[in-house]
């Protein structure tokens, strides 16, 4: 699967979570994005069901792009970014990444993350 994007991805971030299949797919969205969260997540996950209205809210109020990325579909891809846990959520800022946090986070602690390195 692919990654579509705007003519103008440079200039804004997507205002809604895309979903995000196999390694190419997200190396794609985080060269086209500043700023990408990658939420490694699974639908039988609680927690990570409690995070989807944080992450919603995120993607649509802040600079960054946020990657959906389901575990189960795509497990290799969880292995290469060392995803022993869900949710993990792993930021990338100017392709590279740069935070991993595991677990339930609160909006305010995402928001300052994603703040350290947005512009």
């Amino acid at each position: 699967m692919t990654v579509e994007s705007a003519p103008d991805a440079d200039a804004t971030a997507p205002e809604a979570p895309r979903q995000v299949d196999g390694r190419a797919a997200l190396d794609e969205f985080v060269a086209d994005n500043d700023v990408v969260l990658a939420d490694f997540y699974a639908d039988w996950c609680g927690p990570c069901q409690m995070l989807e209205p944080v992450v919603e809210t995120l993607a649509a109020e802040t600079e960054a792009a946020v990657a959906k990325v389901d575990v189960d579909a795509n497990q290799q891809l969880a292995g290469a970014y060392g995803v022993r846990g869900v949710p993990t959520l792993v930021l990338f800022a100017d392709g590279e990444q740069v935070e991993e946090v595991v677990g339930v986070q609160g909006e305010d602690q995402l928001r300052a993350l994603i703040g350290r390195y947005a512009e």
